[in-house]
């Protein structure tokens, strides 16, 4: 593909659907409060696992391009990484341990990449997670899918500087088996003292099937990417969630059908539901900070700022 070159400071978004997304809106306020000047956000769209020659194309040009910034990259972050390491001069040592990168920016006249997602998917989830909670009910985790995000959290949720407060199991739920390998090989290496379980789901009535195995207070997340990227849940409608459980939906934008059956069961189940609108603003507030070399700080009074006028979008 060929790119236009950048007329202004430029960021790229680099996703399924970028068009539809609220930064869109979100991203020139923001630009104006945080007093980035005369710049612009520019997306790129490729489909689902797309060819590695068109990510490479597109690292290039972010790398060569004398008025692009860097980028955020969302649903992609595992298919880009892999064939385009070799075309950052820097990649986080955690970003090259999973294979995964969010983040892309420039240095100095070098190209840096690395995985935002394990800090602010702990952000998001410290937002609505209660106090103590895992150490309080002895509680489990299922996450659904195994990308760039699902690997974040299980990384998050495992750290032993949470000492007791971590799932007493972390169960990865997903439809291909070469992602949950590569989760596991992973997992290994943290030395977490966590469990981890994986399952193979090639079809959602076989991810119902682990519902009945946590217990009470359990998180269950859509980390899949359907009801955004493509459409469904990783669910049917006859799953029963964990009574008193958590249920995180890691969208917050198109036809969210894991949100509508949580919500479904919210008052029957005890449930607290929650969509990905906090994930949104850390995930972006994150990538801008390191595109653009500014300080944005991730509680207080200027993240409070920052929320609000992403609200008054939506």
């Amino acid at each position: 593909m060929t790119y236009a070159p950048s007329t202004k400071p430029a960021m790229f978004f680099i996703g399924v659907t970028t068009g539809k997304s609220s930064i869109n809106k979100v991203f020139p306020r923001w630009a104006e409060h945080l007093g980035l000047g005369d710049c612009e956000l520019r997306g790129m769209d490729f489909p689902l696992h797309a060819e590695p020659a068109r990510y490479r194309e597109a690292v290039d040009f972010i790398k060569s391009d004398p008025l692009t910034r860097g980028a955020l990259v969302t649903t992609h972050k595992i298919d880009l990484c892999a064939p385009c390491r070799d075309q950052f001069e820097d990649l986080e040592p955690l970003s090259a341990a999973m294979g995964e990168l969010s983040s892309i920016y420039k240095r100095d006249g070098k190209l840096h990449g690395r995985a935002a997602d394990p800090w602010t998917v702990g952000l998001s989830l410290d937002a609505f997670l209660p106090g103590n909670h895992w150490a309080k009910t002895g509680a489990q985790a299922l996450i659904l899918g195994a990308g760039g995000s699902a690997m974040a959290l299980a990384w998050h949720l495992s750290k032993a500087e949470h000492g007791a407060n971590r799932p007493a199991r972390i169960h990865v739920a997903n439809r291909s088996t070469p992602r949950l390998d590569h989760l596991r090989e992973l997992h290994g290496s943290w030395t977490s003292g966590v469990p981890l379980e994986t399952h193979h789901v090639p079809r959602p009535e076989l991810a119902d099937a682990i519902l009945p195995m946590l217990p009470p207070g359990s998180l269950v997340v859509n980390a899949t990417g359907l009801g955004k990227d493509a459409p469904g849940s990783p669910l049917t409608d006859a799953a029963v969630f964990p009574e008193r459980g958590l249920a995180w939906e890691f969208n917050y934008r198109g036809d969210l059908v894991f949100l509508d059956q949580a919500k479904a069961q919210e008052k029957s189940r005890n449930l607290h539901v929650e969509d990905g609108w906090v994930y949104f603003l850390h995930g972006w507030t994150r990538v801008i900070s390191d595109v653009f070399a500014v300080e944005i700080p991730t509680r207080g009074p200027v993240f409070d700022e920052l929320s609000r006028i992403a609200a008054s979008t939506r």
